[in-house]
């Protein structure tokens, strides 16, 4: 029977703060609008800074697979030299794989990559000037620097290819785009959570009277303090609708207009789904994170909790 009594009691307390939460958003009509049109701002540029920096992680991970060291074997080598050169290449700590390409293979592959025009070098069979080589892969992409270094120096190794300028660049621009977006988006929540703090400010300003006299008979920090941090929940919830919708059917219009376009041959947009819905999740959380932030850091101060 107890147990009863507690249930309804709690039913009827949360019934209350959600009825209270949602009264304190209309009674500060305008404030709540400037709150929830910031929230709504932030979360848009929030979305649009991670539909960027994860299709540019993509990317990266992607172009890191394809990341190969050629090495190019001297002409003069015999196969003791060869032999030797894949040992001490095995050696090295830092490689996932080798495979030894012969200078047909390395031709043929040279035509395949030209199409039509690599007809016309059908006659080189004759006299293949292409050098055998080693294909290499190192575990860490970003170990392939070094070791291509090291493999130069290595005897019968002609010359080295790992496409080194794209690769270095690429790496270093993901990388500065995504510290530059982690901290874009981390200032954009900052700003929206001290408006929504502001706006709660206002409402216990409002109601220190009546937060009072509830104190003096005997209500808790607790019970106080719930309908302000639904209060923030709501306005943080409502301030991702509009964000959501637009990420939803932008990410959708550009995913259809786009994935049968290859400007750039290795970047390809990540599938719609589960993407968007994913992004959608995470705008929602960063949307209640926002709004119960606010209302924590403004009922902390005021209600000294």
């Amino acid at each position: 029977m107890n147990r009863e009594v507690t249930t309804v009691m709690k039913a009827r307390t949360l019934k209350r703060h959600l009825r209270e939460g949602s009264k304190n958003i209309l009674r500060n009509g305008w404030m709540t609008f400037a709150s929830v049109a910031s929230v709504t701002t932030t979360l848009i540029l929030v979305g649009v800074f991670l539909v960027i920096m994860l299709n540019l992680n993509e990317m990266s991970e992607k172009v890191e697979e394809d990341v190969q060291i050629r090495a190019f074997i001297d002409i003069a080598a015999n196969q003791e030299d060869i032999d030797a050169l894949e040992k001490e290449i095995t050696k090295l700590s830092e490689i996932s794989t080798i495979e030894y390409s012969s200078k047909e293979e390395e031709l043929e592959n040279l035509m395949s990559s030209l199409g039509a025009d690599g007809e016309a070098m059908a006659m080189v069979n004759q006299d293949n000037p292409l050098n055998a080589a080693f294909i290499i892969k190192t575990a860490d992409p970003m170990d392939t620097f070094d070791v291509a270094k090291k493999i130069k120096s290595f005897d019968h190794v002609s010359s080295v290819e790992y496409g080194n300028n794209v690769i270095q660049k690429l790496f270093t621009f993901n990388e500065y785009a995504r510290y530059i977006g982690i901290g874009l988006i981390a200032a954009l929540v900052l700003t929206a959570a001290f408006l929504i703090s502001n706006t709660i400010k206002i409402t216990i300003m409002a109601r220190s009277e009546e937060i009072g006299i509830m104190k003096l008979v005997g209500a808790t920090n607790g019970f106080i303090r719930w309908p302000f941090f639904i209060e923030g929940l709501l306005m943080g919830i409502l301030g991702s609708i509009v964000p959501i919708i637009l990420v939803i059917g932008g990410y959708y219009y550009l995913y259809e207009n786009m994935k049968d376009r290859t400007f750039v041959p290795f970047f390809e947009l990540i599938p719609f789904s589960p993407f968007v819905w994913q992004v959608s999740l995470i705008l929602l959380g960063i949307g209640a994170f926002i709004g119960v932030w606010g209302s924590v850091m403004s009922v902390r101060k005021f209600l000294k909790v």
